[in-house]
């Protein structure tokens, strides 16, 4: 049986990356996938479309990236935007650019992705061993020899731990990594959803279930303080709000939640008029339309489906002409136009997560290597990391350079070892 340089825990965009990059400079790689099939995860990724990456400059992607987006200024130097879609196209993948600097597959199907790279693994000759879970890492004097997987000892100077993190724990993604990681001495940030939907208090988000909003700024308040703030799209759910904005400012919700602290999400229907203009637009249509009925009146300005509920949180009769509305409706009216708010009870769990939050502290890794500060050969790459970002491509570009960095280095450090 032929010696194994490098393997890889873990089959998605990040363990494949590791993989591939590892085969182009010659070493023997094996990829050790728990799950029956790799890449499980990316197929769902873009509601299956697979936003594959992110047109952003370096300079302007890293803020999208926490806690700290620049310790990846080397994986992005070495391998970036431009690298995975230039081995996509080698492969047979045709790109588009959307809005937001957002690439997708022109086929919109995540599963021409997967093909793509696995096509990569083929030529290459990587072996990739399905229904392997590996229970343990071994280390011989603060270096890694490999890995028991199944009750079995597989060696190997070199191991790059792609597991994933907790997020859709269906496709294989369970927090394994971070116990491997454990067990050899490092420290874990404690995982927590991110990217995921936020439940919250009374019935209003349910009443509007299914209305999609778009060109809206939600806000995000930490015990009666702004927090954060993004504008775009969301939607009303059986449960409370989701949507990209309020995906990207569920990060702060969640971590605030876990500190026991008062959550709120306040919605901007009108956010291109500041007070004043919309004050004065409401008091025009108002006296333009002096007869009708102010129930009718409201469809110049919101989505039908939020005109009763709009109207039952101000107490005001459907029924009454638009010439009585007094001034203090008018200013309820503007008032939740402007500061739709709720309050956020929960976040949904792991199984609705796009993204783990935590994982391994990034000052225990070499930025320029991904190799483990403790455990010499032992490499880390994507979401077992302790770095998540906005939707928009942005994550999986992680997985991407994190994946051929630690391939690259791992390779090279197997070389230099034989």
């Amino acid at each position: 049986m032929s010696i194994i340089d490098a393997i890889v825990v873990g089959g998605g965009p990040a363990g494949l990356l590791a993989a591939g990059r590892a085969a182009e400079l010659g070493a023997k790689v094996v990829i050790l996938e728990k799950m029956r099939t790799p890449g499980r995860k990316l197929l769902i990724t873009g509601k299956g479309r697979c936003n594959i990456t992110n047109s952003a400059s370096v300079i302007d992607f890293i803020p999208h990236v926490f806690p700290d987006g620049r310790f990846l200024r080397s994986a992005f130097s070495n391998y970036y935007s431009k690298d995975i879609i230039e081995l996509l196209e080698k492969y047979g993948v045709e790109v588009t650019l959307e809005r937001g600097g957002r690439y997708f597959p022109a086929s919109n199907k995540s599963l021409d992705i997967l093909n793509a790279l696995l096509n990569w693994m083929n030529e290459l000759g990587v072996e990739i061993r399905n229904g392997q879970r590996v229970e343990k890492l071994i280390i011989e004097t603060e270096k890694i020899t490999g890995v028991k997987s199944n009750g079995e000892i597989i060696n190997a100077s070199q191991v790059i731990l792609a597991t994933g993190g907790k997020s859709y724990p269906a496709t294989g993604s369970t927090g394994d990594g971070y116990e491997l990681a454990r067990q050899v001495g490092h420290t874990i940030e404690n995982p927590i959803p991110a990217l995921v939907p936020l439940e919250t208090k009374g019935s209003v988000a349910q009443k509007l279930q299914g209305l999609n909003l778009r060109n809206v700024k939600a806000v995000v308040w930490i015990d009666g303080k702004k927090a954060g703030e993004a504008f775009g799209e969301m939607i009303f759910t059986h449960f409370g709000l989701s949507g990209p904005i309020i995906l990207t400012l569920s990060r702060i919700a969640v971590m605030a939640l876990q500190n026991e602290k008062k959550v709120e999400i306040t919605v901007d229907l009108k956010p291109a008029l500041d007070e004043k203009k919309l004050d004065m637009r409401l008091i025009r249509d108002l006296n333009e339309h002096g007869k009708k009925r102010v129930g009718n009146i409201f469809r110049e300005w919101l989505p039908s489906s939020m005109i009763p509920v709009f109207i039952d949180l101000i107490g005001l009769d459907p029924e009454k002409s638009c010439h009585q509305v007094n001034g203090k409706e008018r200013k309820q009216i503007r008032n939740l136009m402007k500061n739709l708010r709720f309050e956020v009870s929960h976040n949904r769990s792991f199984k609705e997560a796009i993204i783990t939050a935590g994982g391994v502290l990034t000052n225990e890794i070499y930025p320029k290597t991904m190799m483990s500060k403790k455990i010499s050969g032992l490499y880390f790459a994507g979401e077992i990391i302790n770095l998540d970002a906005e939707t928009g491509g942005y994550n999986l570009q992680i997985a991407y350079s994190t994946g051929w960095l630690a391939g690259n280095s791992a390779a090279k450090a197997g070389i230099e070892n034989e």
